[in-house]
């Protein structure tokens, strides 16, 4: 089993950046997979970026050279660099996990970009 943390959202302004945290309960080195998803008001949960056990990375369009995901394998923590903050990136971020085939999500840390 997994346990997610998220934290680092907050109130921004367009242009801006924040960074994201997930501290795992396990060592993350044994993870298959870590990531970010986000959920905007009325609309469904998307995937935002992954990075896989092995270090590869992959980025949605959308967040493509604005955001940069990463781990610390010491900190069992993956963050999420976001620079360049738009309003429509306003939802619910959160962090999930796959391990053993079961996906673990966090509690959803709440980002909102003001125009």
């Amino acid at each position: 089993q997994v346990q997610l943390v998220e934290s680092g959202g907050g109130l921004v302004q367009a242009g801006g950046s924040l960074r994201l945290s997930c501290a795992a309960s396990r060592t993350i080195s044994d993870i298959n997979a870590m990531g970010w998803y986000r959920q905007a008001p009325g609309k469904q949960r998307e995937m935002v970026a992954s990075i896989l056990r092995g270090g590869s990375t992959n980025y949605r369009d959308f967040v493509e050279g604005r955001f940069t995901i990463s781990r610390d394998n010491a900190k069992n923590t993956v963050y999420l660099q976001m620079n360049s903050l738009k309003p429509e990136d306003t939802a619910v971020y959160y962090c999930y996990a796959v391990y053993y085939g079961i996906n673990y999500w966090g509690q959803g840390t709440l980002v909102t970009v003001s125009s």
